[in-house]
């Protein structure tokens, strides 16, 4: 059955409407799974335990199991299933099979990559969360595990809606250490970790996974008063503080507080062992189980090895790779890595193109043509975004001649040049400006807005074209938003140049 994940285009804004939104998104089940799942419940010497053991390899398929077994409609008692087993107890084998019947279910390659990552990082922290603290407290370990396992299955809905914007997210985030709170705002309209809670409690997830969100929310200061104890070197004094507050003590070692801890581990781990933010989850977890910290990270080296042995996938990030890197390297996000230089059959097209735009007499019977000419060439030589506008002097605007991999709206934008001097100063001669990291926050407010929403971006050329002296057009085009191939910026400008050939010779055969 395929996915179906049918969202509106204009991103919701509100908790309320977020959460009705993520209410109908159907997470996809990898078809293998589903298939084992489904050959066992039709399998009467199969026991719920061995079905509950089976679709622990497909976390999407506990959670609409969860989910349905806690629906209003189906829940008899008024406390949400806990476990698995509970749920499918709740159910029946009937109501379960039926389930799978309406179920998408799809290979688990073909599974949106932004969402097969949060799988993962969930299937991670539930080793975490298995390895340090169920063995500990064994009579508790199904509500750790599916707690563990459920407790970032929100953004399994987001992912699969959105996935851009979680990217985005991360990007600006974790890697360039953007104000959280600024960007969920200004992405979401609300902070994540509102919206998670606020689907958790509509879903009737496990009471855990809601604390664990009330905890990050409501709770912030205790937190950050044990961290604070927990920062202390001497294990003492932690002990002699801990002591002197007996209230704090008691609300930091709930066993409910495993299920945040672990998955703090296993996401923080995503950006690198090194970082400040796996090493506060560690020492809260060193203080919960009240062992040292080189104990505690050794511990959590280990349960990464094995979650990778059972729960890496190809094409996915999992966190035990980085444990063989250097120490302080960390895993760049994609959109900060520099393209590879285009294949050798797009440069060779490339240079096709650009004879094409070099022919004499002009091969061209209007601007429209030349310009989509010109598009093509500019994304032979490794450009993902491109958009060229052409100047209408009567009406001092620009008017955009040829738009890819840009939205469809773009092909209809006007841009007038009186709102803008850096416009102006592009328009008053040929010239070539390029925006990097370093000058994006000077010039990219110079520009107008609907170009800084086409192109969200720090790395970005812009190009005046001209004849005679006198610009006709303006190229703009980048490689999707991450750091310019050198390779690619210097066949931008020469592309460049052969569309100012290709101009002036359509010019003078129309003279």
């Amino acid at each position: 059955m395929p996915i179906e994940t049918k969202v509106p285009a204009q991103i919701p804004s509100s908790l309320d409407a977020w959460v009705r939104l993520l209410d109908g998104i159907r997470v996809p089940v990898p078809k293998e799974s589903h298939d084992r799942v489904l050959a066992a419940i039709n399998d009467n010497r199969r026991s719920l335990r061995d079905i509950a053991e089976l679709m622990q390899d497909s976390p999407s398929l506990v959670l609409c199991v969860m989910r349905e077994a806690n629906h209003p409609n189906h829940a008899s008692q008024a406390e949400p299933a806990e476990s698995l087993e509970v749920a499918l107890n709740r159910l029946g084998l009937s109501r379960t099979l039926q389930l799978m019947g309406r179920l998408p279910s799809i290979p688990g390659d073909d599974i949106p990559p932004v969402l097969r990552q949060f799988l993962l990082i969930s299937q991670h922290a539930t080793q975490q969360a298995n390895g340090l603290f169920a063995s500990r407290l064994a009579r508790l370990w199904q509500e750790i595990h599916w707690g563990s396992l459920l407790f970032l299955s929100p953004l399994w809905a987001l992912a699969l809606a959105y996935p851009k914007l979680l990217d985005t997210w991360e990007l600006r985030v974790i890697h360039k250490g953007e104000e959280a709170s600024e960007v969920e705002h200004a992405l979401f309209g609300v902070r994540i970790m509102e919206l998670c809670r606020a689907v958790a409690t509509h879903w009737r997830l496990p009471e855990w996974v809601t604390q664990g969100y009330r905890l990050l929310l409501e709770e912030r200061e205790q937190l950050a008063q044990v961290l604070n104890i927990a920062r202390e070197p001497d294990d003492l004094s932690k002990q002699h503080r801990l002591d002197e507050e007996p209230g704090l003590r008691r609300w930091f070692n709930q066993p409910a507080n495993t299920v945040l801890l672990a998955n703090g581990l296993a996401l923080s781990a995503q950006v690198g062992w090194d970082n400040p933010h796996l090493l506060r989850w560690q020492l809260l977890t060193a203080m919960y189980l009240q062992t040292t910290l080189d104990d505690v990270q050794q511990q959590v080296h280990q349960q990464a090895a094995a979650s990778a042995r059972h729960h890496a996938r190809h094409a996915l990030f999992h966190p035990a790779e980085a444990l063989i890197w250097p120490w302080q390297q960390r895993r760049p996000h994609p959109d900060m890595l520099t393209p590879p230089p285009p294949p050798a059959q797009d440069l060779a097209r490339w240079r096709t193109l650009c004879g094409d735009l070099l022919a004499q007499p002009s091969p061209f019977t209007n601007t429209v043509h030349l310009a989509t000419q010109a598009r093509e060439a500019l994304l032979a030589c490794g450009m993902q975004r491109v958009l060229l506008l052409l100047l209408d002097k009567p009406n001092d605007c620009l008017r955009v001649q040829q738009s890819a991999g840009l939205p469809r709206e773009a092909s209809g934008l006007t841009l007038a040049l009186g709102q803008s001097k850096l416009l102006q100063k592009l328009l008053s001669k040929a010239a070539q400006l390029r925006l990097t990291p370093d000058n994006h926050a000077q010039f990219s407010a110079l520009l107008p807005a609907p170009l800084r929403a086409l192109f969200p971006s720090e790395h970005l050329l812009l190009r005046s074209l001209a004849v005679n002296d006198q610009v006709l057009m303006l190229a703009i085009a980048d490689q999707g938003g991450k750091p310019l191939a050198d390779v690619s910026v210097q066949a931008f400008g020469k592309t460049a140049q052969c569309i100012e050939r290709a101009l002036a010779s359509f010019a003078n055969r129309n003279a």
